[in-house]
């Protein structure tokens, strides 16, 4: 089946009729039926496909020497990605890396490459914690980053906690041991910026991750009558929420960050009437661990300033903090040179990727990166054009033959 095919086979699974965006929630109807697609495509392929308690698989080209498909992975080279999206996302982010990876496959057979090592197709639950509130949370549990412990309370909007989610999907918790199976891994993905546009680059490869959190901010006021209340005697949370929304996009710009503010629920949420409770969620991204936490401490102090000066307070919960990775720099460059027309550029990015969390826990990994001409990303307007794709798969088949020997 051709990367053309995969593709228009995924399109329509959980795409919004209105907007054209993505609904691909962890244990969702869409996320459920991609896990089988990705059963099916890996089955249809001759791999060995393995599932643990979380939902997160694995398709395993064994090694045909041993002449047994029932040996386990040893030093094997993971590839792969994700299925699930954010809410009214693009078509790409995760997908795109577990397409690429069976043509990969496919490209590499007809090539005739035999790898001396295992090679696996990889899909992580729930990267973008779009419902659960913790990126990466399949590849943290596997690698060992968070505990079922502690990701089994984490709940959804509506109350769900991550544990019932899991075991009302037929899964019971338990990851899988992968990490000391795996030599390297290797992560397909459209770029999410214009890096590669800028450049005239079809594709690149990640040189590390900015550290970034996601970070709870909560003001608390006094609910009372829109009408009746003097502005003199309000006590109005939704007053230091905005200033420090703009006091964030300040900071953000002045010290070359990222910051947003993308999440915002407000009690009683009523037209009519002065709210009780804001809370926001903000997103903060910069360049390195100290800068990180700079931006994050003086949005708090702005914040708890205009507060105190509106009789509310403000109380900042960190939720979730992703410290600095730096991809393993000698296996960057044996995938990013000695190409056809020359090496492929090496990049940074900003956002945060299941390779960022093996590379933590210890796992050469390295990031192949499509150029994406929007330079859109977490959008409907989320792209990549076909022949930049089909270089993408090129590429990480030849990566994928080179590290499997």
């Amino acid at each position: 089946m051709s990367f053309e095919q995969m593709w228009r086979d995924l399109q329509p699974v959980g795409r919004s009729a209105s907007s054209g965006g993505y609904f691909r929630q962890p244990y969702g109807a869409a996320e459920t039926e991609l896990r089988a697609w990705f059963t099916e495509a890996a089955t249809a392929r001759g791999l060995r496909v393995e599932s643990d308690g979380l939902g997160n698989l694995v398709g395993w080209w064994d090694v045909a020497s041993t002449g047994s498909t029932d040996v386990p992975a040893t030093d094997a080279v993971l590839t792969g990605s994700h299925l699930d999206s954010v809410l009214d996302g693009g078509a790409y982010d995760g997908p795109l890396g577990v397409v690429s990876a069976f043509a990969a496959v496919d490209l590499m057979r007809e090539r005739g490459v035999r790898p001396a090592r295992p090679i696996g197709v990889a899909v992580f639950v729930e990267e973008e914690g779009s419902r659960f509130g913790l990126a990466c949370l399949g590849s943290r549990l596997v690698a060992g980053a968070t505990t079922w412990e502690q990701a089994r309370e984490l709940r959804d909007r509506d109350g769900v906690r991550f544990g019932d989610a899991v075991e009302g999907a037929g899964f019971d918790g338990t990851p899988m041991r992968l990490l000391d199976r795996v030599g390297c891994f290797v992560e397909l993905h459209v770029e999410q910026g214009r890096w590669l546009v800028d450049r005239d680059a079809p594709v690149g490869v990640a040189s590390g991750i900015w550290p970034h959190g996601r970070y709870r901010f909560d003001f608390t006021g006094e609910a009372n009558h829109a009408g009746t209340t003097r502005m003199e005697d309000r006590h109005d949370p939704m007053l230091g929420y905005a200033m420090t929304a703009l006091a964030a996009n300040k900071q953000a710009r002045l010290g070359g960050s990222r910051a947003t503010f993308g999440r915002i629920e407000v009690e009683p949420n009523g037209t009519n009437a002065v709210p009780s409770r804001v809370t926001a969620w903000l997103d903060a991204r910069s360049e390195s661990p100290e800068a990180l936490a700079a931006l994050v401490d003086e949005v708090t102090r702005l914040g708890t300033e205009r507060a105190g000066r509106d009789g509310t307070s403000l109380t900042v919960t960190p939720e979730s903090v992703s410290g600095a990775v730096d991809f393993d720099p000698a296996l960057a460059a044996r995938v990013a040179t000695d190409h056809e027309g020359g090496d492929w550029p090496l990049l940074p990015t900003q956002a945060g990727h299941d390779a960022g969390i093996l590379a933590t826990a210890g796992v050469p990994t390295a990031m192949i990166f499509v150029r994406n001409p929007t330079g859109i990303s977490h959008s409907p307007d989320e792209h990549a054009e076909l022949p930049d794709c089909l270089v993408g798969v090129s590429a990480l088949a030849d990566t994928l033959a080179r590290l499997a020997g």
